[in-house]
Order: structure tokens, then sequence, then C-alpha cells
């Protein structure tokens, strides 16, 4: 019989984690938690606390996970594009507003420095003047594909009604802003604008005296123009869009007119 071996020579029993073989098999440490795995359980820690909170979980996955229709293109993208530009003008806005003198004396000298001595001052300006142009060709294109698939039959009805306002609030909004500058072209166009205006019917004249903040332009115009630019005007368009986003989550998207065409000839044949 071999005797035993001595207390300082026998063999520890394995700890958990250092890579001995235990009773049941061989023992493995735990792989330490990554900069990526504490990333991740900090932000789904961050999203449960705000979800308990607030309850927008459910009103979240209806409006990220719902069914698209089979031929969904590229031309369910220019509503989605025409957020986007929106968002883009009131971000520049924002930054040009920083600056920005609604007063009959200094607008145009205001919008002069922006552009001239302002860090990025004419970048960020290019951007507003220029977004302002591809967010009205944008909308026309969207509304122009809601009315050729048909998207704004039954029961979509109150989303196009909702869509056709906020089409005439960002024509609106480019009106607006297209005095601020207040040079000799801006000038003379809006007068011209607002002339065309007046002469509607009924409420004409009662919403040329609105814009121009009296009877002929003055030096309250100005404000009046940017106080409808930057306040009014955009709150109604970010209300109307929450609206539109909610009826398009609600009822889903129209699948494209081809493939309805598609399907009734299957069952004409089929009968």
């Amino acid at each position: 019989m071999t005797p035993p071996l001595p207390r300082a020579l026998r063999p520890k029993p394995p700890r958990p984690g250092d890579g001995r073989n235990g009773p049941n098999g061989p023992v493995v440490a735990p792989p330490k938690p990554t900069v990526k795995d504490r990333t991740l359980e900090g932000t789904a820690s961050a999203v449960g606390w705000l979800e308990e909170r607030t309850g927008l979980g459910p009103f979240t996955r209806v409006l990220l996970f719902r069914k698209i229709p089979k031929g969904t293109n590229w031309y369910y993208t220019l509503g989605s594009a025409t957020l986007f530009a929106f968002l883009s003008q009131a971000v520049t806005g924002v930054f040009l507003a920083m600056y920005y003198e609604p007063d009959a004396s200094r607008a145009y000298e205001s919008a002069s420095r922006i552009t001239n001595e302002v860090f990025l001052g004419e970048f960020v300006r290019g951007m507003h003047k220029w977004g302002s142009t591809v967010m009205i060709i944008l909308i026309f294109l969207h509304m122009g594909r809601t009315f050729v698939f048909g998207a704004y039959k039954y029961p979509r009805e109150l989303n196009w009604v909702i869509g056709v306002v906020l089409l005439v609030l960002t024509l609106l909004m480019g009106l607006t802003g297209y005095l601020l500058p207040f040079d000799q072209r801006s000038f003379w166009a809006t007068v011209v604008a607002v002339n065309i205006n007046a002469s509607g019917p009924l409420v004409g004249p009662y919403l040329a005296d609105f814009l121009r903040a009296g009877a002929e332009f003055g030096p309250t115009t100005i404000p009046r123009f940017y106080a409808l630019h930057m306040l009014l005007v955009p709150g109604l368009i970010i209300a109307l869009i929450g609206a539109h986003l909610y009826l398009v989550a609600k009822l889903g998207t129209t699948a494209p007119p081809w493939l309805k065409a598609e399907k009734k000839d299957l069952l004409t044949e089929e009968i």
C-alpha cells in the first residue's frame, strides 16, 4: 500500500475559476464583461427605467415594429426625407436665430454679418436657404406619391387632409422666411405675395393685414414675419407631424397599386 503524501505535497482542491477539474468536470471561469456588454446593460437599464415611468413602450413598438406591405420601395421614403429636411431646417434655424435681429433697421446688416463674419455662418445659412427649397420639393413628391398610390382613400382620408395642411404650412413658412434677409429682392417679392393674398375673397384682405401687421408694410412687419416663421408655423407643423405619424403607425401603409391589380387578375383567372 502506497503511503500517503505529506500534507505540504498534497494537491489543493480546485477553486472556482482557476481552470482545474472539479468533481463535476472542468471549472471554467466566467468571462469578464467587456465595455460593450456594460454599455448595452446600462442602455437597457436606462430604457427600462424610462419605459416604466412613461409607458411609451407599446407605442414605440407599434411605431418601429409594424408590418410593411409587399412591394415597398424607395418611393415610401419621401415622407421620412421630408421629415429629415424639416429637422435640418429647425436645427439651422436655431443657430441663425442666435445672430439675427428682427428689426427693420438692422435685419439686413445682421444677415450680412451672419454670412461674412460668423464662423460657418455662410454654410449654415446656405443649408437653411436651400433646405427650404428641398423640403418643398420633397413634400410635393410625397403628396404626389400618396395620390398616385391611392393612399388617400378610406380609411386614410384624415391623414391626407393633415398632409394637405402640412403642405400649406410649409409654403407659409417659406413665405415668412423669405422676407427676413430684408434685401430688395425679398422685400418686393413679399409685397407681391401679400398683395396676391389680399385679392382673395372674403378673408383675403384680413389675411394680408395680419401678415403686414397693418394696412401697409412697416417697422412691425418683420417682427410679425419672424414670429410666424420661428414660433407659430413650426409649432403647428410639429403638432401635425405627430398626428400624421400616429395615423401612419395606426393604419399602416398601402401596397403599390400594381400589386393589387395583380391580385385581382389572379382571382379573375381562378373564377
